[in-house]
Parts: structure tokens; sequence; C-alpha cells
């Protein structure tokens, strides 16, 4: 093997890789000193690996997952794999900051429920991905780490707040990767690198690492994956209910292990597209997902135009409430304080201010325009079997500019304005999946969203997946800064 080459080991798929350990043909100790030694060449290139932990106690865990293994213990699919957690994640141990100054020095004393399930399942926890500060953006930045850079150009934006985990995946930096989505976290850095993103439906990956256990029901942790296969196998880990969370779903993550082959003969999918021409999108982009619909017809489905019976706008309006005011309960009290409140970003500010201006009436009315929305794509789903929608208005832009301020001469009027694509998806509840579409003229990446029934997380994964063989995408167009190494 010559110094360029990248090892087999980081280019095998992560349930692959897991059988290779499950079979002992390779040891937990080589998979961890191969991808620690690809880590160290290839994480400096887009920054998505932060407070890595040190190679020798990393190396004495994969022993013991050896040890485990030569005594018949096999813990699971994650046995002895490398894992990086997202870091808006609880991690007992590990710094946990948030992307904020005022936690760079805070260490969780106990894991949140997904960091648990992940460690119980055998993975072992290498560091975390970088994220933007509190996940606020959808452009991966703080004052800690710097920025993430996307795996096909790393002067663009990974996107975010899961860019780091998305950055990683593309590299090969990890084999799979978790994140977590408010407003598209697991869908736009998904598509911005070339990878499969997965939001689940509300309360399908129960979530205990915030105050509220029953309000806060905008964001979600969910998995991420260079397969759709892989980032399944992630979901039956993630996904199952817990009595610390009171709204999780009670039924098991082990599902999600099943085989996802599936006919879609017939199967009716209604494309929205930019809303009637109301989402300022990026030259390109309706283009690049309308030809994606072949692959979709050659699977055996059909796809029309649809237009959901709702206003885009009043949606936004509530979409904006809802998040003034969560954002204003969870960061209110650091706000309160002048000294903490000048280490928080302007838009984490803007979002609080905000917040405090609402009435419990304002927050109700918000409530029942979302109600009524989940009323309305309701009756989509009785002419669809899913909706489909592109994952981001933008192509990834420069990492030093903080978010796009215009989309082909329309003004963003908020720093988040440029990814109200996927507000559909997350005001609804539904299950939502990022798949590949293929690429700009100038090579970046960019995705389509699969949004499907209320509790069909496995169907959308069954089509995601059709898709995925159709398509190949992250197969045919590994990045860029990889291509020395296989050479």
């Amino acid at each position: 093997m010559t110094s360029t080459t990248i090892s087999e080991l980081v280019l095998l798929q992560a349930h692959e890789l897991a059988e290779r350990i499950r079979l002992r043909q390779v040891s937990c100790r080589e998979v961890m000193q191969t991808y620690l030694a690809h880590i160290e060449r290839f994480n400096p290139l887009v920054n998505a690996l932060i407070s890595l932990q040190p190679a020798d106690q990393l190396l004495a865990q994969a022993d013991e997952r050896d040890a485990e293994l030569a005594r018949g213990l096999y813990r699971g699919w994650m046995h002895g794999l490398p894992h990086a957690i997202k870091d808006l994640s609880l991690t007992r141990g590990i710094r946990t900051t948030f992307g904020s100054p005022l936690y760079k020095d805070f260490v969780p004393e106990r894991d949140g429920i997904m960091t648990e399930r992940i460690k119980a399942a055998g993975a072992i926890i290498i560091g975390k991905t970088n994220t933007p500060e509190f996940g606020l953006g959808s452009q991966t930045y703080n004052p800690l780490f710097g920025a993430t850079g996307c795996a096909y150009d790393p002067s663009k934006t990974a996107g975010g707040s899961s860019g780091g985990a998305a950055a990683a995946l593309a590299m090969h930096l990890v084999p799979v990767a978790d994140g977590s989505d408010m407003m598209g976290s697991l869908r736009n850095p998904a598509a911005f690198n070339n990878v499969f993103g997965f939001r689940p439906s509300q309360g399908r990956v129960p979530f205990d690492d915030s105050a509220d256990l029953f309000i806060d029901q905008l964001g979600y942790e969910g998995p991420m994956g260079r397969s759709v296969r892989d980032a399944a196998l992630l979901l039956s880990i993630q996904a199952g209910a817990d009595v610390r969370a009171p709204l999780s779903i009670t039924e098991s993550g082990s599902a999600f292990a099943a085989p996802l082959e599936r006919d879609f003969k017939g199967t009716r999918l209604g494309w929205l597209g930019d809303f009637n021409g109301y989402l300022p999108m990026e030259k390109g982009i309706l283009e690049l997902c309308q030809r994606s619909f072949a692959d979709f017809e050659a699977i055996g489905c059909s796809v029309e135009a649809a237009q959901a019976d709702f206003s885009p706008q009043q949606l936004w309006d509530s979409w904006r409430s809802l998040r003034h005011w969560m954002v204003a309960g969870s960061l209110g009290a650091t706000y309160a304080a002048p000294q903490k409140r000048a280490q928080l970003k302007p838009e984490a500010c803007w979002e609080i201010e905000n917040g405090l201006k609402l009435s419990a009436s304002d927050v109700y009315a918000a409530s029942v325009t979302r109600s009524n929305w989940y009323r309305a794509i309701s009756k989509l789903f009785e002419r669809y079997d899913y909706l489909l929608l592109p994952s981001a208005q933008v192509f990834p832009f420069d990492k030093t500019t903080a978010w796009p301020t215009a989309i082909e001469g329309v003004t963003m009027d908020t720093y988040h304005r440029w990814m109200e694509v996927v507000i559909p998806g997350t005001l609804s509840g539904c299950p939502v999946a990022n798949v590949q579409v293929g690429f700009s003229q100038n090579g970046l990446p960019m995705g389509l969203q699969i949004i499907g029934r209320h509790h069909a997380d496995f169907a959308v994964l069954q089509l995601a997946h059709a898709y995925e063989q159709a398509s190949q995408w992250f197969h045919r167009c590994p990045s860029p800064l990889l291509a020395e190494g296989f050479r």
C-alpha cells in the first residue's frame, strides 16, 4: 500500500465493515488504527471532527471489543466501529460545547439516550462532529472550532447544523453518522455533501437532553449514511420507546434492520417543487431534482406536479413564532445575563428577542396553523404515496459567508429564510429523507426531500433505497478530495 492509497476498510459501507468485524476477519484494533490514520490525513481538509479523544485510549477500547469477541460477546452491528457524536448531544466524559464559548469546557456527567444506545451497541466514541452555535443556522461554523467545509469543495460550507457529520461521512472519516434536525439539519448537509440523511417521525428517536420533555417538538435526532442501508441500521439503534421521553413512539427500533427491498410499481409521487414560484431557487436546483424523476420512474413510480391547498407564507409565519418561542425558552436565562448574552451570536439573540415579544395567544395561533398544515399534507397523501421537494434553495456557498442574503435577486429577510424549503417537512412531523440528485456545473452537490406519511419511516427508507440502487450517486461520485488516494 502506497502512502497515498486509501484503505479498503474505510471505503467499506458501515454494514460491510461490521460484518467483517463480526466474523473476526479484521480486528477492532486494526479498524481503529486505520480510521485514526485516515482522520489524521483528511480531517484537516474539512474540519468535520472535533474534540477527538487520545489515540491510546481509543485503541485500548478497541482491544476491549476484540477481547469481548474472543469470549463470544457480540454487542451488535456497531461492535468496535469508531463513531463521532454530533456536538449538540450529551456525551459522558467527552466535551460537549454546543458550538458555544459558554460551554467550551463543559463535560457532561451523563450520556443522552441516543449516545447511550450507540455505546451499548458496541460503538467506540472517538469524538464529536462540528455544529453551528446551538445548532442555529444551516452553516456549520462557530468561534470554538471554526467552519466545516464541503467534502466536494472545502472552500464552501458543509451545510448544517449536522455539517460536521455529513462532511465526515463523505470523507470516510466515520462509517456512519448521527445528527439532529429542526430546520433541515439532517437534510441540508446531506444534500451539500452527496450523502443520505433521514429526519424520522416525531417521537421516533427518544430525546431527553433538553429541560422540556413535552413542548419541544420541532427538532429530532436521526441517522446519516453513505448508504440508505447504513442509515436504517443506525436508526434501528436510535429508535424505540424510552420512559425518559414520554412522547416517544412505542414501536421497537429493530424493525429498521429488516431488508429494504420492495416493489414500487404503481407508486405515486407528488412534486411540490418551489410551491408555484413562491420559493426562490438558485438556477439549476429544480432542473437537477426533475432529472431525478427518471430514476424514480425506472423503479416503477410515477411523478406529477402537486399543489398543497395551504398558504406557504402562513406556514413560514407559524415556523418563525414556534422557533422564536422554543429558542427563547431554552436560551432565555442565558440572554438575561449580560456577560453571557455578549457571547451569544447575533442570530441567537434575534431569536430570543422575538420570542420574548410573543404572547401565549400568539404561540397557540402558530400551533393551530401547524395543525392545519398537518391536515393539509394528510389530504395530499390521499392522492400521493410520497411528496418530493428540493433539499435546499442554494448550492453550497462560501464558508466564510454566514448565510445567503439573496437568492436570484430575492432578498432573504432572516438568517434562515434561504432554507424555507425544509419547513413543510419539519412542521408536518412526518418522516423526511434527503436523497442525492447530482451536481451543479461547478461540481457542487444537491439533494431531494422525500416526505412520507405519518409514522411511515420504514416506507420512506424503502423508497430511498430503491432510488439509490437506480441512481448510485455516492458510489459514482466520491469526494474529489479523496481522488489522490483512489489512484
